[in-house]
């Protein structure tokens, strides 16, 4: 099957998951494919479809490229309940936030001849507002051959900077790209409300990168900080530093602290 982008004879696509980041693939996939969505909660009034149309779990799967757009958490049933209807050479791929564990359970739980490409969009909705040309995507290859053609297409057609990694690679790059990201989010949300008038560049820049994750499923927070093997240790070692800069500042308010009465007592006998 090819990656045509003619509007007639438009390779089919399924869809699975069509939360927030469901519907950005469908916004940028649209003009390319013919689009299948599925997803087990009631369509929300005012949620723009791109022209997909929705179906079940079965005809979703059932498509020349299926896309897991499901937290991680859920990735072990889905792939469960899509492997008995996957036709073979079928290109199955996931854009989870981590790579080892959802690639693990792919390669676990699909069957032979299907195809495997583990994705990670390095962008959200928030992220892409003003598009996605230029954004950057991991692609860890897993199975077949589908895989590479798929990212040519995300290279030339979606225009999008390919990083082409590994499973264990990438989430030892993550554990600090993104855990520290959404950790530092997490406790700057949690400082709220913080001062939004005399405030500086610098500032100002952290919090727009707060706002460009504030709004994340929580299971994506779970996901980099639970699910990604590395996490612990890149946060251990953020929380080590922090103590030991907060240590450092207590023994130096300390000495400042014993210093001033001997300060000011000399400068009460200077001027006596």
């Amino acid at each position: 099957m090819s990656f045509s982008q003619t509007t007639q004879g438009r390779p089919a696509v399924g869809i699975i998951g069509f939360g927030a980041f469901g519907r950005l693939i469908a916004q940028h996939l649209a003009p390319h494919m013919a689009l299948r969505v599925y997803d087990p909660r009631p369509a929300e009034a005012d949620s723009p479809t791109y022209g997909a149309v929705r179906t079940d779990l079965i005809a979703a799967a059932r498509c020349p490229v299926v896309i897991l757009a499901v937290p991680v958490s859920r990735l072990s049933d889905v792939v469960a309940a899509i492997a008995p209807h996957l036709r073979p050479g079928t290109l199955v791929v996931d854009v989870g936030s981590v790579k080892m564990m959802p690639v693990a359970i792919m390669r676990a739980g699909l069957p032979a001849g299907v195809d495997i490409l583990g994705t990670h969009p390095l962008f959200g909705p928030q992220s892409a507002v003003g598009g996605i040309v230029g954004l950057k995507i991991a692609v860890c290859a897993v199975s077949g051959r589908r895989g590479r053609r798929a990212a040519a297409f995300l290279r030339t057609v979606l225009r999008l900077k390919v990083i082409v990694t590994t499973p264990e690679a990438h989430d030892r790059e993550a554990a600090a790209v993104q855990g520290l990201t959404h950790l530092i989010a997490r406790v700057l949300v949690a400082m709220e409300p913080l001062p939004t008038h005399m405030t500086t560049r610098s500032f100002s820049l952290h919090m727009q990168a707060v706002d460009m994750v504030r709004h994340d499923a929580p299971e994506v927070f779970e996901a980099i900080e639970r699910s990604n093997p590395f996490a612990a240790e890149v946060r251990q070692r953020f929380f080590t530093l922090a103590a030991q800069i907060e240590a450092d500042l207590a023994r130096e308010d300390h000495s400042a602290a014993i210093a001033r009465p001997s300060l000011m007592k000399a400068g009460t006998n200077a001027g006596a």
